[in-house]
């Protein structure tokens, strides 16, 4: 495909003729694959290993809420997370089901220490109901969380003022809200 012509998203790969995804870099790791799994909803975590390797994924996200910390390392099943295999995955622990900025800073403080991770999506739910991000408070605790260094994706409503907002205090890239959470039904 003639380079004028080309998706920034797309490299034409010359020993094929189709187009492969660009890589990407974030936060000074480069990545091949935009696409970030999450570990909920699966029946068992052979599913989710299974979903993961088809998938294509580099990144999957984990609701450090859902997961219990102290199984990690246990044998013989341990932990949810101990099923993510960290030489192929970037483990991106998350703040879901944190309704403040003070539970989602504890929640990513204790992420970083107990997953030795800097990465944290971080979402503070204004709305019990929809599950719509508080973007205010998200907004508070990204300022906080990028001082203490951390890669802070945080998770809001499509606002672009709000987005400029974020990557203005530091963080390495705003994840906007496609459709309520739970519903299936993607960006809308």
């Amino acid at each position: 495909m003639p380079p004028d012509l080309q998706s920034p998203l797309m490299t034409d790969n010359s020993t094929s003729s189709t187009l492969q995804p660009a890589p990407f870099t974030l936060a000074g790791r480069t990545f091949q694959s935009r696409l970030l799994l999450g570990t909920g909803k699966y029946k068992d975590a052979a599913t989710m290993t299974a979903a993961l390797e088809a998938s294509g994924t580099e990144i999957v996200t984990v609701a450090l809420r859902r997961v219990n910390l102290d199984e990690l390392g246990r044998l013989p099943a341990g932990s949810l997370i101990d099923q993510i295999d960290p030489k192929r995955y970037l483990l991106l622990p998350n703040t879901a089901g944190c309704y403040t900025r003070e539970d989602a800073l504890r929640v990513s403080r204790l992420a970083r220490e107990a997953l030795d991770t800097p990465w944290i999506k971080l979402e503070v739910i204004g709305d019990a109901k929809s599950l719509y991000p508080d973007n205010e408070e998200t907004l508070e605790a990204a300022k906080i969380l990028v001082k203490e260094g951390f890669i802070v994706l945080p998770y809001v409503n499509a606002d672009p003022i709000l987005a400029k907002k974020l990557a203005d205090v530091g963080c390495a890239a705003v994840m906007p809200l496609g459709s309520a959470i739970g519903s299936g039904l993607g960006v809308q």
